[in-house]
């Protein structure tokens, strides 16, 4: 039997919906979120589109805060100098400053997938980034190398660190589509085929086979660091 006149027990009573907090859309977030496309989808599928799918915000409400892709791609990069420093000119210990300098480069740029090639589109030369810069050079000078060797120094350590990482990079993302493919695997395929080139006309590449493809990127990547040093090194005036 109903009872009208009971009054409404308050476990039944509708709730009211208490309205979701929007977090305010920054610069901050946006850099966020394009790094997570890329993670995702690579260099090719990042688009300012794809970011403010990622945001849940309309594409137009990213212009009030980043101009268009360039300017994303240029805080992407900067992003990556966040908390990097260099020390101040040590000339006793210069080679292993700038070896240490490119191997920080290195694990930054492979923290994100295809960071390499963003990096490889910018111009180091902005505001924010030439103290970095000035350090690096000063490196170079205080070692007393010859300044046009200093001029060209650190855009050639830099453009070796972008280059190899891009190539470390690419071959990732062909393990990745590859499914079932490894290292291991591949690495055998291409000492085998090597072996198998006629010894006549590749009587080099037949006798480096093992070799060619049998280390680490590693240390591939520490010895054509030491191979630049050196000859950096090689322009010292004699003492």
């Amino acid at each position: 039997m109903s009872q009208p006149d009971m009054p409404t027990p308050p476990w039944e009573r509708p709730r009211k919906r208490q309205a979701t907090a929007r977090i305010p859309l920054t610069q901050e977030r946006i850099v966020d979120a394009a790094f997570v496309v890329l993670d995702r989808d690579g260099y090719d599928g990042l688009s300012m589109r794809q970011v403010a799918a990622e945001l849940k915000v309309a594409v137009s409400a990213l212009y009030a805060h980043v101009s268009g892709k360039d300017e994303l791609l240029h805080l992407m990069y900067r992003r990556l100098f966040e908390g990097a420093d260099l020390p101040d000119p040590d000339p006793d210990n210069w080679q292993e400053q700038v070896k240490q300098f490119a191997r920080d480069g290195r694990t930054r740029l492979l923290r994100h997938r295809d960071m390499a090639r963003i990096s490889m589109g910018q111009i180091p030369f902005t505001p924010d980034l030439l103290p970095y810069v000035e350090k690096l050079l000063a490196i170079f000078r205080a070692a007393g190398l010859p300044d046009r060797v200093v001029a060209i120094a650190g855009d050639m350590i830099s453009t070796y660190m972008d280059g190899f990482t891009l190539e470390e990079s690419m071959w990732q993302e062909r393990y990745r589509e590859a499914g079932d493919g490894s290292w291991d695997r591949m690495r055998e395929e291409f000492q085998k085929y090597f072996e198998s080139l006629p010894p006549q006309r590749f009587p080099n590449m037949v006798a480096l086979a093992d070799l060619m493809v049998d280390e680490s990127n590693d240390y591939r990547f520490e010895l054509g660091l030491e191979i630049i040093v050196r000859g950096l090194a090689s322009y010292l005036p004699e003492k």
